[in-house]
C-alpha cells in the first residue's frame, strides 16, 4: 500500500519545523506617527472616537508611562528596532537636523546593528514592514540599498523609505519655508546696500566685487531653495515594494487603505507560520491625507478624520486575526514614535496636530508631551484584560520582549537598554526594571528619570529646555520645530527637578525650599548621567552634514532625472473593500 505523500513529508520534516508554528507566538507591532497620547479615548479623549484602539486597551494591558527613546522619528525608530539608545548606533545628530530629510543621503541604520526583525527571521519567522521606514536607504550607489529594511531582517517591504511631509501633498505648502525664513536676508541686503554706497563714494573696485559676489550668493540661495522645493515631492516622496520604486511621487489619498490591504494579505499568506508584522503608519504626520469615505467624519477637521482612518485600519487588522483564528497566538502592540507635532498648522490656518493630554509640550522636546506615548498590549489568554500599569517603560523594551518570546537569545556583544516587559505585563512583578532612564534630544543628554527602589516618587531632572516662541506657548512656532542646540535652548544649573508622581504636567519645578532632599536627589541623577555617558562607546555618526547632503548617484529614480523620476506602476491601486464603521457625535 502506498504511503500518502503528506505523511512522507511530515516524516522527513525536521522536528524544529514541526514545533515552530505550534510553540512560537506571532507579532503585530503597530506604530502611529506623531500620535498624541491624549488623542485616544482609552487615554481620556472624549471627542475623538477611536473604538478599535480603545477595545485593544479594554481587552489588554494599557501602559500610562510608556516612553519614546527620542522625541524625533529617526532616532526613536532606531531605538525601537534595536532596543538601544540611538546614540549607541550613531542615529542621533549633533547638529540642527535630527532626522533624515532626503532619500539621496548616505546615512542610515548601520548594518552592524541587530534588529528584532533580523533575529526573528533567523528563527524562521516571516517578517514584513508595511509603511514608514525612515532609517536610510543607500550608501555608495542607488542600488546598493545598504540601509534597506531587507538588510535589517524584513522579508517584505511595502511603504516609503523616508517620511511623509506636507511637501509630499499638493496644496499643503512646504515645511522648508520656516527653516529658510531664518536666513538673515535683511542683514545681507543691508550689507549689499552698504557696498553700493561705498561704490558710489569711490571705493569702486573692492565694493563692486563684494557687491557682485553678495548679490550672486543671494540669487543662488533663492534659486536653490526654489528648485529644492519644486522638485522635493518627485525625488523624495515615493513608494517601494521590496527594492523597487513603484510609485513616484506617491498618491496619498488612499494610501492608508492600500497599506491596510497589504497587511491583510500578508496575514492571510502566513497564517500557518509564525510571523512578525510591523505596521508603521505614515499618519498622523503631516501632510495629512484621508480617503474620501473618512473625510468630514470627525469633530476635529482633517486631523480627526485621519485618526479615525487609522483606528479603522487597526480594526481591520484585528478582524483579520480573528477570522484567521490567530488572536490567541498573536501579541499585538500599539504605540506612537513620539508625541504630537504641535507646530503643525496648515497653510490655511487649520490645526493639524494632536493632543498631549495633561502633559507639557510635544514632539522634538523631552517634556512629557514629547516622549510619553500610548502603549497598548493585547494577547488573549496570555495577558490580563483591562490592566493598567503606571510604571516607566520604553519603546526599547519591545526588542528583548519579542526576542525572548520567539525563543531566541539577546545579543551579548552589545549593550541592550530595553528590558523584557512580559513579567510586568503579566503581573509577575509590580515594578519596572528601569531605575534610571536617559532622555536624549538629538545626541545631547537632555534629562534623566529616576524611579528609586522602595519609593513611589518618580524624579525627572532636565539639564536644558527649548526656548518656546511665542513665550506663552509650548512650541517653537517660529522654527516649525524645537531645536536641541544653542541658541535655541536654555541651560539649567542646577537642573529643573520634578516629581512626576505628584506633578505629571511638569507645572512647577522643585527647589531646595520645596524639596528638602533636592541636592541629594539631583546629585544621584547627575552621577547616573555621568556613568551612563561614560558607558556609551563612540560610533560613526549617521546624521552628519556629509550624510545629509543630496548625492545624485544615490537618487532613487523609476524613470530618469530628466523626467523627474515619475512613474506609477503599483499594482495595488484600489482600496480595501470592507465595511467602514465611523463614529460621529
Amino acid at each position: 500500500m502506498e504511503i500518502p505523500r503528506i505523511l512522507i513529508s511530515l516524516v522527513l520534516l525536521p522536528a524544529s519545523s514541526l514545533s515552530l508554528g505550534a510553540s512560537k507566538p506571532s507579532f503585530v507591532l503597530m506604530m502611529v506617527d506623531d500620535l498624541g497620547i491624549g488623542d485616544l479615548g482609552c487615554y481620556g479623549n472624549t471627542t475623538l472616537k477611536t473604538p478599535n484602539i480603545d477595545r485593544l486597551a479594554q481587552d489588554g494591558v494599557k501602559l500610562t508611562q510608556h516612553l519614546a527613546a527620542s522625541p524625533l522619528c529617526t532616532p526613536s525608530r532606531a531605538a525601537f528596532l534595536t532596543g538601544r539608545y540611538p546614540i549607541r548606533s550613531g542615529m542621533a545628530s549633533y547638529g540642527h537636523v535630527g532626522v533624515f530629510i532626503i532619500s539621496a543621503a548616505s546615512g542610515g541604520l548601520p548594518r552592524e546593528e541587530i534588529t528584532f526583525a533580523r533575529i526573528l527571521k533567523d528563527q524562521g519567522y516571516k517578517t514584513a514592514l508595511i509603511g514608514k521606514w525612515h532609517q536610510g536607504l543607500s550608501c555608495e550607489h542607488r542600488g546598493d540599498h545598504c540601509h534597506h529594511p531587507r538588510v535589517h531582517g524584513f522579508d517584505h517591504f511595502y511603504g516609503i523609505p523616508m517620511t511623509n511631509l506636507r511637501d509630499c501633498q499638493p496644496g499643503h505648502g512646504s515645511i522648508f519655508y520656516a527653516a529658510f525664513a531664518h536666513v538673515p536676508y535683511g542683514k545681507l541686503l543691508a550689507t549689499l546696500g552698504g557696498l553700493v554706497a561705498l561704490h558710489t563714494a569711490g571705493a569702486r573696485v573692492a565694493a563692486r566685487r563684494l557687491a557682485t559676489g553678495l548679490a550672486a550668493l543671494l540669487l543662488a540661495m533663492a534659486g536653490l531653495l526654489c528648485v529644492f522645493i519644486l522638485t522635493f515631492a518627485d525625488l523624495n516622496c515615493f513608494l517601494m515594494r521590496g527594492e523597487e520604486v513603484v510609485e513616484q511621487p506617491y498618491v496619498a489619498e488612499n494610501l492608508t487603505q492600500r497599506m491596510t490591504g497589504e497587511a491583510v494579505e500578508f496575514l492571510e499568506r502566513n497564517s500557518d507560520v509564525p510571523f512578525l508584522l510591523f505596521f508603521s503608519f505614515l499618519q498622523v504626520h503631516t501632510g495629512l491625507f484621508a480617503s474620501p469615505r473618512f473625510r468630514g467624519k470627525s469633530r476635529h477637521g482633517l486631523y480627526g478624520d485621519v485618526v479615525t482612518e487609522v483606528d479603522w485600519c487597526v480594526g481591520q487588522i484585528m478582524k483579520t486575526l480573528e477570522r484567521l483564528e490567530l488572536k490567541e497566538k498573536t501579541l499585538v502592540y500599539l504605540t506612537s514614535d513620539q508625541g504630537p507635532h504641535l507646530e503643525e498648522i496648515s497653510v490655511h490656518g487649520e490645526v493639524h496636530h494632536g493632543y498631549s493630554g495633561i502633559y507639557r509640550a510635544g514632539k522634538s522636546t523631552n517634556w512629557e508631551g514629547g516622549i510619553r506615548v500610548p502603549g497598548i498590549f493585547h494577547w488573549p489568554g496570555k495577558l490580563p484584560a483591562g490592566k493598567v500599569i503606571d510604571e516607566p517603560t520604553s519603546n526599547m523594551d519591545l526588542f528583548p520582549s519579542v526576542v525572548n518570546l520567539a525563543g531566541a537569545s539577546i545579543p551579548s556583544d552589545r549593550k541592550i537598554d530595553g528590558h523584557d516587559l512580559m513579567p510586568l505585563l503579566q503581573g509577575r512583578v509590580v515594578r519596572s526594571d528601569h531605575e534610571f532612564m536617559f532622555h536624549y534630544c538629538n545626541a545631547n543628554l537632555n534629562a534623566v528619570r529616576w524611579h528609586p527602589a522602595n519609593s513611589t516618587s518618580l524624579w525627572k531632572a532636565l539639564f536644558f529646555t527649548p526656548n518656546f516662541y511665542p513665550e506663552n506657548t509650548t512650541g517653537c512656532f517660529h522654527m516649525h520645530i524645537c531645536h536641541c542646540i544653542d541658541p535655541f535652548i536654555t541651560h539649567h544649573d542646577p537642573p529643573l527637578l520634578f516629581d512626576l508622581s505628584k506633578d505629571p504636567s511638569e507645572s512647577k519645578p522643585l527647589s531646595p525650599a520645596t524639596e528638602p532632599n533636592f541636592h541629594s536627589i539631583v546629585g544621584v541623577m547627575v552621577d547616573a548621567a555621568k556613568a551612563h555617558e561614560q558607558g556609551v562607546e563612540p560610533v560613526p555618526e549617521q546624521l552628519t552634514l556629509q550624510h545629509h547632503l543630496w548625492k545624485p548617484w544615490l537618487q532613487p529614480c523609476c524613470s530618469t532625472l530628466g523626467q523627474l523620476c515619475r512613474c506609477k506602476r503599483d499594482h495595488r491601486q484600489g482600496v480595501v473593500e470592507a465595511e467602514v464603521e465611523v463614529h460621529v457625535e
